[in-house]
């Protein structure tokens, strides 16, 4: 019995709201009433693609679904794939309201090569993002995006001659 008297206040602890000044302050959005609601660190925008591209994206992305294939465009297979049939590798970034680059990208995951092979993968990868950025983006995909980070997974599946499919 004590335990659940112990987790109920626990609990009402935790919902009552904490004292002016010990919140972090992340900014308000206003809803025209009130003193505005406090705004939450953004989430990361992530996306799957398999690459090399089968279809050329299109010239000025407006969207979140055209924008990730346009980033991915520019990756070419690195000569050291030739031996690797199933690799994934993971670019963390950020743009800018005009499709540039806020800071480097960061490579969080390599899957599918050895770790001497490891280098060349993440140069490609890297240089692949700098041949397509800036991304040409329309001014309303840029406000949306804006410094939000984006999780590209790039993953290339080496298509064999005897493979059915």
């Amino acid at each position: 019995m004590r335990g659940l008297h112990r987790a109920s206040a626990t609990l009402l602890v935790a919902l009552v709201p904490a004292a002016a000044g010990a919140q972090p302050f992340y900014g308000y959005a206003f809803d025209g009433e009130g003193p505005g609601y406090p705004l939450s660190l953004p989430q990361t925008l992530r996306a799957t693609i398999v690459v090399p591209l089968a279809v050329k994206p299109v010239p000025r992305p407006n969207t979140l679904a055209e924008l990730y294939p346009a980033l991915a465009a520019c990756w070419r297979p690195p000569a050291i794939l030739e031996d690797a049939s199933n690799v994934e590798i993971t670019a963390r970034l950020s743009l800018r309201r005009d499709g540039s680059l806020l800071g480097p990208p960061r490579i969080t995951y390599a899957r599918g090569v050895g770790p001497k092979t490891r280098p060349t993968l993440v140069h490609a990868t890297i240089d692949g993002l700098n041949r397509c950025l800036p991304a040409q983006i329309t001014p309303g995909l840029g406000r949306a995006i804006a410094g939000r980070p984006v999780a590209l997974r790039f993953v290339y599946r080496k298509v064999t001659a005897n493979r059915p499919g």
